[in-house]
């Protein structure tokens, strides 16, 4: 089992990842601006998951620094300042990108043009010695902490380091129950991190919480 920061673990996205990979056994350490706050959406974490260690909540540096996995559920908005702040405590971890750099005006949410392709490839290139993998894009935060349960989906992942994507596309599983799905290189995320926008209209047209699954896949359950 890996040990995982989830910076801007204390919103509905991080929290509800934290809340799934404790339950999978992994061991989870809440990232945030605020230590408090962490701590605090931690606890909730602890009083839902009979999980050993306990999730922690610390500031972002620091629950960087003992992690092997670094996952960044944050806003675009700040996207760079953060990870250029941390290129230290990122450098040689699997740094995982779930970010969806969305704008939204009259007719809707839209993919935002990124000067480097993607928020990952954004990440990728401020700090080069990172291993970093596109994932977990399109899973709904409220799913993930109503806690609904999530084996009809599949999550996606992009990379150019093969161990850093093996090694995410087993995470997963603590999403999905199997592992995720190799969508390719790196630069796939900048086709992954948009396509969320297509899946909120989905939402607001059905009234729904939509996913996505590829068929055609045998798929291995953990």
């Amino acid at each position: 089992m890996s040990i995982i920061a989830v910076l801007g673990g204390t919103g509905a996205q991080g929290k509800g990842l934290a809340l799934q990979f404790a339950k999978a056994g992994h061991e989870v350490v809440l990232g945030s601006r605020s230590a408090e706050r962490a701590a605090e959406v931690a606890q909730a974490i602890n009083e839902r998951v009979d999980a050993a260690p306990e999730v922690t909540g610390q500031a972002n540096a620091d629950a960087c620094r003992g992690a092997e996995v670094v996952v960044l559920a944050v806003p675009y908005d700040g996207h760079a300042e953060l990870v250029d702040g941390l290129r230290s405590e990122l450098a040689g971890k699997v740094v995982v990108s779930p970010v969806n750099p969305l704008g939204f005006d009259g007719n809707g949410p839209f993919g935002l043009a990124v000067p480097d392709g993607s928020a990952a490839e954004e990440a990728a290139r401020i700090v080069p010695d990172a291993r970093v993998v596109g994932a977990f894009h399109h899973v709904s935060a409220t799913s993930l902490w109503k806690d609904d349960g999530l084996e009809h989906e599949d999550v996606l992942v992009c990379g150019d380091d093969a161990d850093a994507k093996a090694q995410v596309l087993q995470l997963a599983a603590a999403l999905t129950g199997h592992a995720g799905v190799d969508a390719g290189p790196l630069r796939m995320a900048r086709q992954l991190e948009p396509l969320t926008a297509v899946l909120i209209n989905i939402n607001k047209r059905y009234k729904i919480r939509s996913g996505l699954a590829v068929t055609g896949l045998e798929r291995e359950r953990h």
